[in-house]
């Protein structure tokens, strides 16, 4: 379950005492910052949704060109600007250029087609104007979308900003490595046109209603970390394409119920037990000749990852429905036969790693995968291990001559940048503590960079010893956080705690409030402060604000991932619960132990409803955003990673679930869940809505109209959580 974004840059879910309405009443726009304090007059519920949880402004989608002479970015204009335009800076110069602006391209709001639109959803992508680009090789241009038309631009200068007439609503176009020609999707197919606008024609079609080319699968985007659905042969000579059939998917209908004359729109989705969209590969050449991939896809049916790199053959990851067993393959790409290179096994799972799987410069093949016997995330080259035993690597960042840049867990709440070098030393990039993020090509490195005691979030180029800041736009609240990070009984849970501003310990009992994602692969407790705003705005309202990275969250070896194995419910909520007991231990004259809230989206929303539901005695009330209630409507490739295949053996979903424990509500509990939320679709709370009703206990329920698993909507992510505030205030005494 990818959870909704938040500020750190991972992916990440997530009062005064007037009314909402009066909170809304003459607020002012504070207009462009550049990382700015917001005015003081302004709510904050009313700031983080105007600013898109402070994300507008900010600078994203960095890529450095080969040579590293210049940056490209996506940044808009304003702190409440979402419209991304595609900028470059020029390392030598240090010279910024404006190279494509959306509103001079196109007038009034974006229309986009329903496929695009669930493309965002699955990459949890809330802005407009630009949110993607490719370029060539040699970065001299780039392609984009906008409102499902294509674009050129040319890259040295920026002058060139050409609409190619082509067949739309166009879907991720990218450029061939040589800029001749740009793919992109359309219309279920996978087409081809030249960069000068000529000879376009579909290349790789589906072959019946019910099959499309050219876009990823859903299991893929929304669980495997895969966006892509074709790639360009470094040579330009061909491109391996996806198809994706559906015909067996179930089909859900989604509709906004506000607006009864519409129709539902009907979504394929393959929940938990049943069939998952059939994919295959096909490689294209230029003409439109054809050779299909040749794999097991029945016993590896999930694609999990692509790579294709100058000078050798394609990778393709596959994976087992159970995920237990990974396999390599290499593509010889006249005959589309393919070679097993490797196998990853493992009793539980085997953890996708896109981007992780390569072949290095000296001909050995890389991929990132658990050593169970050191319990540490490493790299993996030919046929030993790469990466220093005890080094927890998150993510593989790029590969080149001189190693592989990497994301590494010094510790559960930090993450930074180390090169691992062909020889398997490892040498840090940029700062050694916080929260980085960054690329590094060529001699030149973007850092983004956050830190635990301030909200600032600093974007830099680095280059021959030299620093060149990257503006940003992006505003702050007006408070910093003031966190404190501890561990939580027996299992060391790491645990944030948040008291509210100016809050003299030992003066006042204030209720505590758990603010939970908890499920696996996410961890909320990390080093930088931009992430605690909402949290510590709670706290302002009076509480303890508490959160915990229990077992199942990232950062601490293998082991402790799978500690969740076949149960999602009983030790994450104990660890929730060991956090709420060391906390009020801590502090016995600040924390309310007899006064326990907890409120969470996604699975943050499961947890929150098990936990009064279950553990009564410890939580006092709940508010479940989005939650899923019963995992049999959840996806397969999420829910039978941990839990198995519910046909196979139903008793892990018929303990994990909620429905049956209705009759044992005695908390007040309040449902938050948008209705056309095509992820965890709205079924989820009117089911164990309607088992609470039939059980006779009373809760809430505040079905948000026209609203996906996000909620970008301005007014909307304000007043939902405005409303939740009032709820637990009025549950909790506060």
């Amino acid at each position: 379950m990818t959870p909704v974004p938040r500020a750190h840059g991972r992916n990440r879910r997530r009062r005064q005492s007037q009314s909402p309405s009066t909170l809304l009443a003459g607020l002012t726009d504070s207009g462009s910052m550049t990382n700015q304090v917001s005015d003081t007059t302004e709510s904050f519920p009313r700031q983080a949704a105007r600013t898109r949880r402070f994300t507008a402004g900010a600078p994203r989608l960095f890529n450095i060109t080969s040579d590293g002479s210049r940056v490209l970015y996506v940044r808009s204009n304003s702190g409440t600007d979402a419209v991304g335009r595609l900028w470059s800076m020029d390392v030598a110069s240090e010279t910024e250029t404006l190279i494509a602006d959306p509103t001079t391209l196109h007038e009034g709001d974006e229309e986009l087609s329903m496929e695009e639109r669930a493309r965002r959803e699955r990459m949890r992508e809330g802005n407009s104007g630009i949110v993607g680009y490719a370029t060539d090789s040699a970065a001299t241009a780039a392609s984009f979308s906008l409102s499902g038309g294509l674009y050129i631009v040319n890259l040295t200068d920026g002058s060139a900003v050409r609409n190619i007439d082509a067949i739309g609503p166009v879907i991720d176009p990218r450029l061939s490595p040589d800029g001749s020609h740009i793919a992109y999707a359309a219309q279920g197919a996978l087409r081809l046109v030249t960069s000068d606008g000529q000879d376009d024609r579909a290349l790789v079609t589906g072959r019946h209603e019910h099959e499309f080319a050219g876009l990823v699968d859903f299991a893929a985007a929304e669980e495997l970390g895969r966006s892509r659905g074709f790639w360009w042969a470094p040579d330009s000579s061909r491109v391996l394409v996806e198809r994706v059939d559906e015909t067996h998917v179930q089909q859900w209908w989604i509709s906004n119920p506000v607006t009864p004359s519409d129709a539902p729109h009907m979504v394929r989705y393959p929940s938990a037990g049943t069939t998952n969209a059939s994919v295959s590969l096909v490689i294209a050449d230029l003409t439109g000749e054809t050779v299909d991939v040749v794999w097991d896809n029945v016993t590896f049916e999930y694609l999990v990852d692509v790579s294709w790199s100058d000078g050798h053959d394609p990778l393709l990851v596959v994976s087992t429905r159970n995920q237990k067993h990974m396999q390599v393959l290499s593509v010889d790409v006249a005959s589309g036969h393919t070679r097993v290179e490797t196998d990853i096994h493992d009793h539980q799972w085997v953890d996708a790693a896109p981007g992780a799987t390569t072949w290095l410069s000296d001909g050995r093949l890389l991929t990132l995968r658990a050593d169970r016997e050191s319990d540490t995330y490493r790299l993996h080259a030919g046929t030993d291990w790469l990466s220093p035993n005890g080094l927890q690597i998150n993510d593989v960042l790029g590969a080149d001559d001189s190693g592989v840049l990497v994301s590494v867990a010094h510790d559960p709440t930090s993450s930074v940048m180390m090169r691992i070098g062909l020889d398997g030393a490892a040498t840090p990039v940029g700062p050694t503590s916080g929260w980085i993020m960054g690329r590094s090509v060529a001699g030149t490195t973007v850092i983004n960079e956050r830190q635990l005691n301030t909200t600032q979030v600093e974007y830099r180029i680095e280059c021959a010893g030299r620093t060149i800041p990257v503006t940003s736009h992006a505003e702050r609240p007006r408070f910093t956080p003031a966190v404190e990070i501890i561990e939580s009984g027996p299992n060391k849970v790491l645990t944030a705690v948040l008291f509210p501003t100016g809050h003299v310990k030992g003066s006042e009992k204030l209720p505590i409030l758990m603010s939970p994602y908890g499920g696996p692969g996410f961890g909320q407790v990390v080093a930088a402060g931009a992430s605690y705003g909402e949290d510590q705005w709670l706290a302002d309202q009076g509480f303890v604000v508490v959160i915990a990275d229990g077992r199942g969250t990232p950062g601490r070896g293998p082991a402790w991932d799978r500690e969740i194995y076949r149960d999602v419910s009983t030790k994450i909520l104990e660890d929730q619960v060991s956090a709420v007991e060391t906390v009020a231990a801590q502090w016995p004259a600040d924390a309310d132990i007899s006064r326990v809230g907890i409120r969470g989206w996604s699975f943050g929303g499961y947890l929150s409803a098990l936990a009064v539901l279950r553990r009564p005695d410890v939580f006092h009330a709940a508010v479940a955003g989005a939650p899923v209630t019963e995992w049999r409507l959840y996806d397969t490739a999420y829910t039978e990673r941990f839990l198995g295949n519910p046909a196979e053996d139903p008793e892990p979903y018929d303990y994990c679930s909620l429905s049956h424990l209705a009759g044992e509500l005695t908390r007040p509990l309040m449902f938050i869940h948008g209705l056309t939320d095509d992820n965890v679709v709205v079924a989820h709370t009117l089911a164990l809505s309607g088992a609470l009703t039939v059980a006779g206990k009373p809760h809430s329920v505040l079905p948000l109209s026209g609203v996906t698993h996000m909620t970008p909507q301005e007014e909307v992510a304000e007043n939902k959580l405005l409303l939740e505030l009032d709820f637990l205030k009025n549950a909790l005494g506060a």
